[in-house]
């Protein structure tokens, strides 16, 4: 099942997307994708429910972020050993864990917005794993059981925030629109093996990430398992997996975005995105 919500900004709906591409509005069933009514088992209700006699929704439609305000949005670093390599770091030895704050998320079509003064913008196509179930000191044989789905995640990221101004790397990830989710969230059946799917980004038409999640350094399994030895995951949760190489700052020259640039970036079975970039001052 592929789960989305369309509508405009803070009235999205919750829709089903069919295999046909049509969108089925299911606000009868449940109110929205939400931390609260995941927990509360929206998932087994649309299962439950007859969705061919619901309302479509207009194809053309804007397409929000698929859940509405996570309670966390956890990322991991350096989980591709050719991303680490390009950036000179260490492959680490355990997941390298840090937070983006919810305000960034954003649809997955909507805008790129700089930040103020921000001169090094960058890109990063990851695949993000939604969780479905609480779990605490979950084991890796039982992590996939306690996930809901996986959708597409472009982890903006401000380089020079993130690495030269001190403190974690949370304050570089976390401006406004950093965080477009979506255009779904496809639910376990549909994704056969999430530790290999392909993955790419592209800017103004140039391919420069093309990898697959089989180059993980630590696979989604292992890095449920390490997470909730920490924290309890909750329903709704967002867990980004980390990006391979092709960042802007891994690039000789380095190369950041700037006004008017076109990012599109897509995984296996999890649809596409397409951002433009406008500068904070023209936002």
């Amino acid at each position: 099942m592929k789960l989305a919500r369309i509508g405009q900004p803070d009235h999205e709906k919750p829709a089903v997307i069919l295999e046909d591409g049509s969108r089925v509005d299911v606000s009868s069933i449940i109110s929205d994708f939400t931390p609260c009514t995941l927990e509360d088992g929206a998932f087994d209700k649309l299962q439950a429910a007859d969705l061919s006699s619901l309302p479509r929704l207009d194809s053309q439609e804007r397409i929000g972020a698929a859940i509405k305000r996570p309670g966390k949005i956890i990322c991991i670093g350096l989980n591709y050993a050719a991303h680490a390599a390009e950036g000179g770091m260490d492959v680490p030895a355990e997941p390298v864990v840090f937070f983006k704050a919810t305000s960034a998320i954003t649809g997955p079509n909507d805008g790129i917005v700089i930040p103020k003064d921000s001169e090094q913008t960058d890109w990063e196509v990851e695949l993000a794993v939604v969780i479905g179930k609480t779990c605490r000191h979950v084991a890796e044989e039982d992590a996939l059981d306690h996930v809901l789905g996986y959708c597409l995640h472009n982890d903006w990221s401000e380089r020079e925030w993130q690495l030269h101004r001190c403190g974690q790397w949370v304050k570089g990830k976390s401006a406004d629109t950093f965080a477009p989710l979506g255009p779904f969230i496809a639910t376990g059946s549909e994704v056969a093996d999430p530790n290999n799917l392909d993955l790419w980004l592209t800017v103004n038409g140039e391919k420069l990430q093309n990898s697959s999640t089989s180059d993980f350094i630590f696979n989604v399994q292992q890095v449920i398992a390490h997470l909730s030895a920490f924290m309890t995951l909750e329903p709704g949760d967002v867990i980004s997996t980390g990006t391979p190489a092709g960042v802007g700052l891994g690039l000789k020259p380095p190369r950041y975005l700037k006004e008017g640039d076109v990012v599109e970036l897509g995984i296996e079975g999890l649809g596409q995105q397409r951002q433009v970039a406008t500068s904070y001052q023209s936002a």
